[in-house]
């Protein structure tokens, strides 16, 4: 960390804690050199993920749609908001896990409805059946089988 007064890298800090918001550390340093005080502040790197969707265009990842997609699939069912908390954050986390640059929205889905379906099985369905966009009621009548079958 070089020093804004004098440009020495040579600094010792004098006091570290988080910030407000805890995504970072903020530190108060002092410059062996001239022995003025600067603050620097340190956080994470965030390694930006794509999205690749089915027609193989790219966005940035946002955890936000996953939310929303789990709300809507959860919408009055006796699922606390609490839980769906829990649900995007354990797909967020897998996702930066893996380690991948670009992850496929097939997969994000996967996740999802592997943790829904533990959740509730209302909301599995509801998310499956916009997720694999079922084209009529053989192939909903299907996915309902394979999750009855799983109980059995």
């Amino acid at each position: 960390m070089k020093c804004r007064y004098c440009l020495s890298t040579e600094s010792k800090v004098v006091d570290s804690r988080p910030t407000d918001d805890g995504t970072s550390i903020r530190r108060r340093r002092e410059c062996i050199s001239c022995g003025k005080r600067f603050t620097t502040y340190e956080k994470i790197e965030e390694i930006p993920i794509m999205v690749v969707k089915k027609d193989g265009t790219r966005e940035a990842f946002n955890s936000e749609k996953i939310l929303s997609g789990v709300r809507k699939a959860c919408e009055k069912r006796p699922v606390p908001a609490a839980k769906m908390d829990e649900l995007v954050d354990g797909v967020v986390r897998e996702v930066f896990n893996s380690l991948e640059q670009e992850v496929r929205t097939d997969d994000i889905g996967q996740m999802v409805m592997q943790r829904l379906k533990d959740l509730d099985e209302v909301a599995y369905v509801r998310f499956a059946s916009v997720y694999r966009q079922f084209k009529d009621i053989n192939t909903f009548m299907n996915e309902l089988k394979l999750l009855l079958g799983e109980q059995s």
